[in-house]
């Protein structure tokens, strides 16, 4: 499989960016981006409980708004909550204070200081203007469950050869993965817990 972890020049280019953290010993950092979601999201925190594992949802505010039960729901469970803006917006090619204000605005039904880029797509100035009020959250496993081009298997495979302590992973609780992510979330739960591994939330003061 493709490799998908970000390139070192890039990883270099963002210094404060967090892409995971090298010191954990012993847990993964599992993420959901993009809900919350009826019917997806819901699903996802059955399946945590069932590990006792605690994860970060990078959540797009515009869906908060839309399902504020579930929200309350991920918020009940102690699973870490980030800004993942309110519509999505892109931070290539879109202006920067428009870009701002859209996470400012996401903020106000999130309350976070963890923010993840849409696309994993922000600017130098962008993140110059956003790097003193909240931690960048970005990647080093990109599970790819929302491409219908890449199979459930395949993504479960990925992520299980590519997690290793420390390891901030990327799912998506949406109804574009779905059916990925119900064949490989299951799977990986199963084999990174029976590695040893425990999964955590991001919190970082």
């Amino acid at each position: 499989m493709i490799n998908l972890s970000p390139p070192r020049f890039f990883q270099r280019f963002f210094r404060n960016v967090i892409w995971n953290f090298p010191s954990e010993k012993e847990g993964v950092f599992l993420t959901f981006d993009d809900g919350p979601t009826p019917g997806v999201t819901p699903w996802v925190l059955e399946q945590l409980r069932k590990y006792n594992a605690k994860a970060t949802f990078f959540c797009l505010a515009k869906n908060i708004e839309m399902h504020p039960e579930i929200f309350e729901m991920i918020v009940a469970d102690r699973h870490a909550v980030g800004n993942h803006s309110y519509s999505h917006i892109k931070g290539w090619g879109t202006d920067t204070t428009q870009y701002v204000q859209d996470i400012i605005y996401a903020n106000s039904f999130v309350n976070s200081n963890l923010y993840r880029p849409p696309y994993g797509r922000i600017t130098p100035k962008q993140f110059k203007l956003l790097k003193s009020q909240y931690k960048i959250i970005l990647w080093d496993v990109l599970s790819m469950d929302y491409s219908r081009r890449v199979s459930p298997k395949r993504v479960y495979q990925y992520v299980v050869r590519n997690a290793k302590p420390g390891s901030i992973i990327v799912f998506h609780d949406s109804l574009k993965a779905e059916r990925n992510l119900r064949y490989a979330l299951p799977r990986v739960l199963d084999n990174l817990s029976s590695k040893g591994l425990t999964f955590k939330s991001i919190i970082i003061p």
